[in-house]
């Protein structure tokens, strides 16, 4: 396919108008100011007026908890988990959160992303889903172990190591696997050194949520002499491994030392942390020390949406008023965050930019709309003006998933038939 006429957000996150940009087979082989000699196949010719630019990562996210959508509302972490969010999803089972995982594709394609890093369980239900959605996700079963026994023991352990060998690399490499613990107050620190030691011995990569509140961090301190959840993970091993840490809302300049000589990145999940009253990650502090910092969703059920432009508004305006500071995250390192930051996460080198030789996961959106105009600078209006409906066509691997409001792999009306189907049984046995 060839793009002709079209503004692009370059590698350099700096537009540049007029390009012509060539994909062939699943990456970008061509960006220039001429037609290229090469055949492209299909010929994209109205470029005038929209924006090609990289699809979004989203490094946090529960995509089966599209189910919960507004389910849960106006209560507190604790009181939202035990009195609304445990009791319905205990009654899950395989089939809804297949249509639950496909939903959640749907919507993730609608606004732009082209991956997603996962936790939850039922994660071959969620895998095919995924597969057949034709989109990105690094996959991993969460593992909690309230119990003193061995991680080899636990049924979610068996999950996670059965997942690994059935779908990592899967789809061509569009499906990852990686390892979940949890956190640290849903474990104990045998499960924790061995689980470092078991995704260290694959080569896999973490996924842990880490000091979402004020509670949850301090409580670690109080169980572990001091030690703050980085800390203690650090001190199992954990972070010996290429880790993806969600929220790190409460951390302290101790951890970000830790998570600077690691390697870690930050997923930070802002509107989540803001409907929930958890707190603002000091995201302009990360960026300084030069961490690695990317954006997720958490679930819809804490979200509401996966409208990732949103999120994206929202983590660049939050770290503002929070460190009040108007300079504190630019609209280009927020564009960073959101798409090659998420990426490098994700353990997806050659993604996350509009380059060649990169793959294919891209988006065009529309930029002829009102809420375009004028553009004085394209990054600020990105960041600050648009919108998810601003977004015509999501790209994966060179294949166009989404475009001009049909879905190519996804039944949408059945999808969200079944969805809701499934909400409805299991709100009947409650």
């Amino acid at each position: 396919m060839i793009f002709t006429n079209i503004s692009i957000l370059d590698e350099n996150m700096q537009i540049q108008e007029n390009m012509y940009v060539g994909i062939k087979n699943d990456k970008v082989d061509y960006i220039g100011k001429e037609m290229p000699i090469s055949d492209y196949g299909e010929v994209y010719r109205n470029g005038k007026g929209k924006l090609l630019m990289s699809g979004f990562y989203n490094t946090h996210a529960h995509s089966p908890m599209t189910l919960l959508r507004g389910y849960g509302e106006n209560l507190a972490l604790q009181d939202w988990l035990n009195q609304r969010i445990f009791p319905f999803e205990a009654k899950l089972d395989g089939n809804a959160v297949y249509w639950g995982t496909l939903l959640a594709m749907a919507e993730s394609l609608r606004f732009g992303i082209v991956s997603t890093t996962d936790m939850y369980y039922f994660c071959e239900d969620m895998a095919r889903a995924i597969e057949q959605s034709g989109a990105k996700n690094n996959i991993g079963r969460g593992v909690t172990n309230f119990s003193d026994g061995d991680l080899y023991d636990l049924e979610s352990f068996a999950e996670m190591k059965a997942l690994y060998g059935n779908y990592h690399n899967a789809a061509g490499g569009k499906i990852k696997v990686d390892m979940s613990l949890h956190a640290e107050y849903t474990s104990n620190p045998k499960t924790v050194q061995q689980m470092a030691a078991y995704t260290k011995s694959i080569g896999a990569n973490m996924h842990v949520h880490v000091s979402e509140t004020k509670l949850e961090h301090e409580e670690c301190k109080a169980r572990h002499g001091g030690l703050t959840p980085i800390q203690y993970l650090n001190s199992l091993g954990l972070l010996d491994n290429k880790t993806t840490a969600a929220h790190c809302v409460w951390i302290e300049p101790e951890d970000m030392d830790i998570i600077k000589e690691k390697g870690v990145t930050v997923a930070s999940n802002p509107i989540s942390n803001l409907k929930l009253a958890s707190g603002v990650c000091n995201v302009p502090e990360l960026l300084r020390r030069g961490i690695n910092v990317s954006i997720g969703t958490d679930s819809v059920a804490s979200n509401n949406s996966l409208n990732f432009l949103e999120e994206m508004k929202v983590f660049a305006i939050s770290a503002k008023e929070k460190y009040q500071d108007p300079t504190a995250v630019t609209p280009v390192q927020t564009l960073h965050a959101a798409t090659r930051a998420g990426a490098l996460s994700q353990g997806r080198e050659d993604c996350g930019l509009l380059a060649v030789g990169c793959k294919a996961d891209l988006i065009m959106l529309d930029i002829m709309r009102p809420n375009f105009a004028p553009i004085h600078d394209m990054a600020n209006n990105l960041v600050y003006s648009a919108c998810g409906g601003d977004i015509v066509m999501t790209m994966v691997d060179g294949k166009v998933l989404y475009q001009d409001g049909q879905y190519k792999t996804i039944d949408i009306e059945k999808t969200i038939f079944e969805t809701n189907k499934a909400a409805a049984k299991i709100l009947s046995q409650l």
